[in-house]
């Protein structure tokens, strides 16, 4: 039984990947280390609360003595790292909380790994040979594009938040313990993710809660802002396989393709709604109100999933008009409309 350490795990993001993890992978006890700052809900986790391989701690990954107390109980064999302050809106307010998680936190648990796990630079300990340290990113690192062209993993680094410079920021001290130290390092950056147990105020469940609650729809600017989406089920597979196969210090994109632009989303649960819960009076699009840009604001991402696809043999299984079907379904549960 080997001991995996996974950061974030009652995140959005984390609380699809531990259950998948868990039914997929019998030789794993799992520790969540959370936080539970205001985008960490254990209720996301209830379907594993009782798996005698699951494990929660609460605790900040920016605590150097704590994370090196934790390492020293566990003796983790692998770690894969989600935890992250991830709100573009909140870091243009309060930058410095995503500096000291996303860059802090992160050299705090990569220079624990790698005491634990090596004796000296590209000298492994016997027990921790095959250990590895998978980063989860974003392509919001590589900046905005125009309307023509994709983010590869040699396209070059240019974030214009706080929030994707801070992401940036990791990625390069990831790369770095695997060039300086040899260290047993993948990254993965993805595109814009949505599904079942994301946090109320991203677009998705913004739109489908004001919709239902017969508030004004809020879309920044023109609507116009281009994203390549990716249902969160899909992305989970692809962590996975790179954690498993990648190569060591290599960069993985993880896109869905699947671009579209703010009001394609708006417009398409507004359809969604429309059909599956009518309004008493009037439609969803009826609701849809634009509102003044945020400063930053990417005109357009878009990823090239061909290293993984081709490589590793990943694909997204949901395109969008099926994977958005799902959420909104999900969401009409969570909300018992």
């Amino acid at each position: 039984m080997k001991t995996i350490l996974i950061t974030g795990g009652a995140g959005f993001i984390g609380a699809n990947f531990i259950p998948y993890f868990l039914d997929n992978n019998s030789e794993y006890h799992v520790i969540n280390l959370d936080l539970l700052t205001y985008a960490g809900d254990l209720e996301n986790l209830k379907e594993v609360e009782n798996n005698q391989k699951y494990t929660f701690v609460q605790g900040d990954i920016c605590d150097r003595a704590f994370i090196e107390g934790l390492f020293l109980k566990y003796q983790f064999h692998d770690v894969i790292h989600f935890a992250a302050e991830s709100h573009v809106d909140n870091s243009i307010s309060g930058p410095e909380a995503f500096i000291k998680t996303n860059v802090l936190g992160t050299f705090n648990l990569l220079d624990t790994a790698r005491n634990l796990w090596m004796s000296s630079p590209n000298i492994f300990n016997e027990a921790f040979k095959n250990s590895r340290f998978h980063h989860v990113s974003t392509d919001e690192v590589y900046g905005t594009l125009g309307e023509t062209g994709l983010f590869e993993e040699t396209t070059s680094y240019a974030p214009n938040s706080p929030y994707s410079a801070s992401k940036a920021g990791s990625d390069m001290i990831v790369r770095s313990y695997f060039h300086t130290y040899g260290m047993n390092v993948v990254t993965t950056n993805c595109s814009n993710n949505y599904g079942p147990k994301q946090h109320n105020e991203k677009l998705i469940p913004t739109i489908i809660r004001k919709a239902l609650t017969g508030e004004k729809i809020p879309i920044y600017g023109d609507g116009k802002n281009v994203r390549d989406w990716l249902y969160v089920l899909d992305h989970c597979k692809g962590i996975e396989l790179a954690f498993k196969k990648g190569k060591v210090g290599e960069t993985y994109n993880i896109g869905g393709r699947n671009e579209r632009n703010n009001l394609y989303i708006v417009g398409k649960i507004c359809d969604i709604l429309n059909n599956k819960v009518p309004r008493k009076e009037g439609n969803y699009k009826d609701l849809i109100s634009f509102v003044k840009d945020r400063p930053g604001h990417d005109k357009r991402y878009a990823i090239d999933a061909t290293k993984i696809e081709n490589e590793l043999g990943w694909k997204a299984d949901e395109n969008f008009e099926t994977g958005i079907e799902k959420t909104v379904d999900w969401y009409l549960k969570k909300i018992q409309v």
